[in-house]
């Protein structure tokens, strides 16, 4: 069980860390200032493999209404995908997103909403920059640095995701190591070193929860092991960086409540300090923040 003392003492055993002050830029004219106010992206699944649910838009209408209705609940920034992560999903050819991913973005862009793209595609990546995305959310390791040269030609942001393997769908275990932090640490550090030598000036680090790795599908290992993360996200923002997490469902633990499962998440991720949050229930953890905001 999580106590008050667990938390006393990792403030305590990293509080110099916990003053860790991180970059702040704009995107398309709106600032971001994350060392005072977090923000929130709003989630499009193209793809009908996607197992939730209420985020899938099957059409290019579809999800450009949803977007402008995350947008209006509350979502600074929102990400579409046109591949599912899960492993039994269909694969997606760089042909079959970009002619998804096109459409949603220009509509998106048209009403003035911020777009990030989840890939892990180089071809995937320069058409939809060149169609208007503000953010690559950049899912693989895979040719990162020819992605990295395209987020800073086009003036872009970057989310930079811990991935052990080739891409999210090609990856091995993870490293269940009892303090993950110097682990990640190392890898971002190593890839921000890569970015700002492409040119990339805007960066956001994830830390990726996994739940497609293969070693943390026990339900309360994979729960242990993504809550750990969220309390220690403080100490990798020493890197300079600001942090996303995109929240998990626990749903073996929340079953028919699932949908209630980013908001407990969110709590914690606030406690350790996350600067962007991916999530399918906007207006939830607007709700959430809005109220964490008021003590």
């Amino acid at each position: 069980m999580l106590s008050l003392e667990q938390l006393a003492g990792l403030l305590e055993n990293h509080r110099p860390a916990a003053a860790a002050r991180v970059q702040e830029f704009s995107l398309g004219g709106q600032n971001f200032p994350f060392n005072s106010s977090p923000a929130i992206m709003g989630v499009i699944n193209l793809s009908a493999d996607s197992w939730y649910r209420e985020s899938i838009c099957l059409s290019a209408a579809a999800a450009v209404q949803r977007g402008r209705v995350l947008a209006a609940q509350g979502a600074q920034i929102i990400d579409v995908g046109a591949e599912s992560t899960l492993g039994h999903a269909a694969r997606v050819d760089a042909a079959g997103q970009t002619a998804q991913l096109l459409p949603v973005i220009g509509g998106l862009r048209e009403q003035n909403i911020l777009v990030s793209v989840e890939t892990y595609s180089p071809a995937v990546t320069r058409a939809t920059l060149e169609a208007g995305a503000n953010l690559l959310n950049l899912t693989g390791t895979e040719a990162s640095e020819e992605m990295f040269k395209m987020v800073a030609d086009h003036e872009a942001a970057v989310i930079i995701c811990y991935v052990a393997g080739k891409n999210v769908r090609a990856v091995g275990d993870f490293d269940l190591s009892a303090d993950p932090i110097p682990m990640l640490r190392e890898f971002f550090a190593r890839q921000i070193e890569t970015a700002q030598r492409c040119g990339v000036k805007k960066i956001i680090l994830d830390p990726g929860l996994g739940f497609y790795y293969r070693n943390l599908q026990d339900s309360a290992g994979r729960v242990r092991h993504q809550m750990k993360i969220f309390l220690n996200t403080f100490r990798l923002r020493e890197l300079g960086f600001p942090v996303c997490h995109a929240l998990p469902h626990a749903f073996e633990f929340f079953q028919e409540e699932v949908r209630g499962a980013e908001p407990f998440f969110a709590v914690l991720a606030t406690l350790g300090k996350t600067d962007l949050f991916r999530t399918h229930e906007v207006p939830r953890i607007k709700a959430v923040l809005d109220t964490l905001q008021v003590f």
